[in-house]
């Protein structure tokens, strides 16, 4: 698997923190043809927010965006917001690194195919195993 990554607000969260985290999504659900790419942007509400309106027509910022795309090696994009998240963190009194974590999960689902606005089964399946693969890289201590 390959990720391109870029942080536009500096943050601390390397490119092997998301490596370990996408290694541990394809580990989990079993695709072992993971020979995908992915890019990954970290960036601030003002830019999620224009995204959001451009492509899904809400006027607001978001916590992540996931851009699938038809491709057999470019699995997508993925947007997440670091001010949303930093928020979002504080409020379920977690550290910033998981909830970042838990939103790179939930975009990359998206990727694979998953969509939890489709139905509520479809719902609670995404939600479930972004909590177990959650729960398995705090167990592994990759995240806290």
């Amino acid at each position: 698997m390959k990720l391109l990554y870029t942080d536009e607000e500096n943050s601390h969260l390397t490119y092997e923190f998301f490596m370990k985290i996408a290694e541990a999504v394809f580990d989990y659900l079993n695709n072992k043809e993971n020979q995908y790419e992915i890019s990954l942007l970290i960036t601030n509400d003002e830019t999620i927010h224009l995204l959001n309106k451009e492509y899904r027509q809400k006027d607001k910022p978001t916590d992540v965006l996931s851009f699938p795309m038809e491709d057999d090696i470019m699995l997508g994009d993925i947007v997440i917001s670091l001010d949303t998240a930093k928020k979002q963190a504080l409020e379920r009194d977690i550290n910033v690194d998981r909830e970042v974590a838990f939103l790179f999960i939930h975009g990359l689902l998206h990727l694979l195919g998953y969509d939890h606005e489709t139905s509520a089964e479809d719902e609670k399946e995404m939600f479930t195993l972004q909590e177990e693969i959650l729960k398995k890289l705090i167990d592994y201590k990759v995240v806290s």
